[in-house]
């Protein structure tokens, strides 16, 4: 609870405003599916619709209504676990491998819990607060922003499922072209890498720091669908020579031939999207593939993946190349470590990066299912190798 003695000031200008906008997008996201489009789990990777619902309103709940409203009482004490993802200072976690399984409670409830988190936070946003308020609620805005993006990717793959091949809408906007691709050179020197300034940013991309790069080119734009299907036609997924072993291991165990909603429909290739099933657009950015797959594909074109700090001086000293941004999240050939002398936060909060630096690379950029507003050159998205279902793409670096 809050204390008399704390310092408190107002909420920043246009907060309220912007809390209203971002709670209301999601809320546009997910009205195109039905209550039991939002209740399926399609994969242990992917959550349902209604959970992302629920959790973003659940981060708000927990980490700012608890400790700064007055007279705090939870919509539902049982949420606590339910919507908790993975913070294991908060306490119990329902099994993410299962959350399709919580048909209960319904839809309609989840609709309820965001109304009444949200007309609490309102009245929240009105009074004056510590400082730590307000960045928390900046941090939950952010948050709900990451899963606005996976409310698209996991209604994508659920959908992708269904041999109906359903629409999610046919009025998505199409993936931006490139144009030509040309090589851009960059000298050798000592780049500054990592976020600065008093504008949000999340704790992976500090502290700022030096960074040593050798001269290199990097490509103008992304690998395109006809160029990756000429890497697909020249025995691409079955020479050995193109892969890592473990991603030579992963696409002969599951039978990988082709990028993730690539389907051969007679004589021609079609792509499933979020306008639906359509022939495969051949200057089209290739999408959905994993980093084994994007760094076969670089091998395979005398080239190589970029490596995060490559892409972020390139991006800062070039922001006219096409696609760096709102097309595809771009693998890098960097694995997601701490920058120099990276601190987590203390308690749960401390939970939402740190912890995992482990086992997965950096992708850089942005996708066409980014929120607007959510891109910037220090962005550190990071999945596993094997994570195809995200919209992930390659630039090529030399």
């Amino acid at each position: 609870m809050l204390e008399r003695s704390d310092f408190l000031i107002a909420a920043p200008a246009g907060l309220a405003a912007r809390f209203a906008a971002v709670r209301a997008h999601s809320a546009r996201l997910a009205a195109p599916l039905s209550a039991e489009d939002c209740a399926v789990q399609s994969m242990p990777d992917a959550s349902p619709v209604k959970w992302h619902l629920a959790h973003t309103t659940w981060f708000f709940e927990t980490f700012i209504l608890e400790r700064f409203e007055p007279s705090f009482r939870a919509f539902n004490e049982a949420f606590r676990v339910l919507y908790n993802s993975y913070y294991n200072a908060v306490g119990d976690k329902f099994p993410r491998p299962e959350r399709g399984l919580l048909t209960r409670p319904p839809h309609h409830e989840v609709l309820a819990y965001r109304r009444d988190v949200d007309a609490r936070m309102a009245g929240l946003l009105q009074r004056a607060l510590p400082p730590d308020a307000w960045a928390l609620v900046e941090l939950g805005l952010q948050h709900e922003q990451q899963h606005q993006e996976l409310i698209l990717t996991d209604a994508l793959h659920l959908l992708s499922r269904n041999p109906l091949y359903p629409i999610y809408d046919p009025k998505a906007a199409p993936e931006a072209r490139g144009g030509e691709l040309e090589w851009v050179a960059f000298d050798a020197g000592i780049a500054q890498i990592g976020h600065e300034g008093a504008a949000f940013c999340f704790d992976n991309e500090t502290p700022r720091h030096r960074q040593f790069l050798e001269p290199f080119e990097l490509a103008s734009r992304l690998v395109t669908n006809a160029e990756y299907l000429a890497f697909i036609e020249d025995d691409g997924y079955r020479t050995p020579s193109f892969w890592l072993s473990e991603g030579w291991a992963l696409i002969n165990n599951h039978a990988i031939t082709q990028p993730l909603y690539w389907h051969r429909l007679g004589d021609a290739w079609h792509t499933f999207g979020l306008r639906g099933l359509a022939p495969l657009a051949p200057e089209a950015p290739v999408l959905h593939l994993s980093y084994f797959e994007a760094n076969a594909y670089a091998t395979w074109a005398g080239a190589r993946l970029p490596t995060e700090f490559e892409w972020e001086h390139a991006a800062i000293a070039r922001p006219d190349l096409p696609q760096l941004f709102g097309t595809a999240w771009q693998w890098t050939s960097s694995s997601y470590a701490p920058y120099p002398g990276f601190r987590a936060q203390e308690g749960a909060i401390g939970e939402y990066n740190g912890k995992f630096m482990v086992n997965q690379y950096v992708l850089r950029g942005s996708s066409l299912a980014t929120p607007e507003g959510h891109a910037r050159p220090t962005y550190r998205n990071f999945f596993p190798t094997y994570a195809r279902w995200q919209f992930t793409g390659v630039r090529l670096a030399k």
